[in-house]
């Protein structure tokens, strides 16, 4: 994918911020098979909610409404600020860092260095592995939008938002 094409999908990102998230999000979707136009737009409109167009790769919000959320694996004091949402993907929870951290063998100890997730490399790089993990491909070749964003965000929080990132997203990728 090229700059201009993202910016076609994300009019509202900066050029800056463009040139500084593609070449990850091109790895990335390499990477975990993110590699046909559908599963491209649905990818790139889900991200394009969750960071407000590559502008935000740490949660606005404290984290304190996830303060003792053991779905999410916050069982320690101060896990709720501590594992907020970062990443393109706004990952969230000391159970999802921790299996990141898994995943890469533990290369980037989020567990004890959960900023890390903000850095361009990584804040790709956890969306596609969180977009994998959860089967997103899948649902993408289906054209799932309400169900992706279910499991993106559990529940269904800027749905009319992610639907006009993924009509551009479409307009962009399989009709050009």
């Amino acid at each position: 994918m090229d700059k201009t094409t993202l910016k076609k999908i994300m009019p509202f990102a900066t050029d800056a911020n463009i040139d500084k998230f593609l070449p990850h999000l091109n790895d990335t979707m390499a990477t975990f098979e993110i590699d046909t136009p559908m599963r491209q737009a649905h990818f790139l409109a889900q991200i394009a909610h969750e960071s407000g167009s590559l502008r935000y790769v740490r949660e606005i919000a404290s984290g304190e409404a996830y303060e003792g959320r053991k779905d999410l694996g916050n069982v320690m004091p101060g896990d709720g600020p501590r594992f907020k949402g970062r990443g393109l993907i706004q990952l969230t929870g000391r159970t999802n860092y921790k299996l990141f951290d898994e995943y890469t063998n533990h290369e980037y100890d989020l567990l004890h260095h959960p900023e890390r997730v903000e850095q361009p490399d990584l804040a790709s790089l956890v969306a596609g592995w969180f977009w994998h993990r959860n089967k997103l491909n899948e649902l993408a070749d289906r054209d799932q939008l309400m169900k992706i964003t279910k499991k993106i965000n559990g529940g269904y929080n800027g749905l009319e938002d992610r639907g006009e990132h993924l009509t551009r997203a479409k307009a962009a990728l399989i009709t050009s």
